[in-house]
């Protein structure tokens, strides 16, 4: 009896050991905590979801300011609006002195007459300037038909128009029109017309007596007037004499 007595109480005293161990090794996984944790009863953990992925950063996302950034920013922003400024004064000016500002109120949009040739211009708008053509003209192969800012240009014949342009060589704002006259191959040009004047294209078919554009000052140009060049099968003629015997 004696005997038993003490291997009882040996059992005894090794379960009081063990069960704690047990119960320690046997503590779930989720309740796993750091030894911060461990030290603080009421510890805070920050739990984060198994999709959460770091999101690089695109350059593209933020704009740098620092002083010296902003400060060429500003100056970019500055030399910009002065060129606008430059650009819109230039304008202006060309516009002035070409003849902006155009009232053709006072004109027909359609030359008077009936014939198959009109004359380019009002008659009576226009006072006779310099004529040169030929090998002696100094490149000046047309008539100088002096006008008003603005006085309509009528298409001399019915056509094709061959060159209509803001900047044709030294005529400045320019028409051309190719034409078929009593069998003949007629070319007609009018030259330094006000900017943002043309009514017809390249390519358009016009008719004798419409209006394709207003007098200006535009090209190799002085003053304003129309230069009227025309060409029969080739060769330069003194228009004024073509206008008188042909135009009705």
């Amino acid at each position: 009896m004696r005997s038993i007595a003490i291997f009882g109480a040996v059992g005894a005293l090794v379960a009081a050991v063990a069960l704690p161990a047990y119960a320690a090794s046997s503590t779930p996984v989720d309740a796993a905590a750091t030894l911060q944790q461990v030290a603080q009863d009421d510890a805070q953990s920050l739990v984060v979801a198994s999709e959460a992925t770091a999101a690089p950063l695109q350059r593209s996302t933020y704009t740098a300011t620092t002083p010296a950034e902003i400060e060429q920013k500003k100056a970019e922003e500055a030399a910009a609006a002065a060129a606008a400024a430059a650009i819109a004064a230039q304008a202006a000016s060309t516009s002035s002195s070409s003849g902006g500002g155009i009232d053709i109120g006072n004109y027909a949009l359609v030359s008077p007459g009936s014939g198959e040739v009109r004359y380019p211009l009002p008659r009576g708008s226009y006072r006779e300037g310099r004529t040169t053509v030929g090998p002696d003209s100094g490149g000046h192969d047309g008539a100088d038909m002096l006008a008003a800012a603005g006085t309509p240009i009528y298409a001399a014949a019915a056509g094709v128009v061959r060159v209509s342009s803001e900047s044709y060589y030294g005529y400045g704002v320019a028409v051309v029109i190719d034409h078929v006259i009593g069998g003949q191959s007629v070319s007609t040009t009018y030259a330094h017309m006000t900017y943002g004047t043309r009514q017809v294209q390249a390519g358009q078919t016009v008719q004798a007596g419409q209006m394709i554009g207003a007098v200006g000052s535009t090209g190799s140009s002085t003053a304003n007037h129309l230069h009227f060049e025309v060409h029969v099968n080739g060769s330069i003629l003194e228009p004024y004499a073509w206008l008188a015997a042909n135009a009705g």
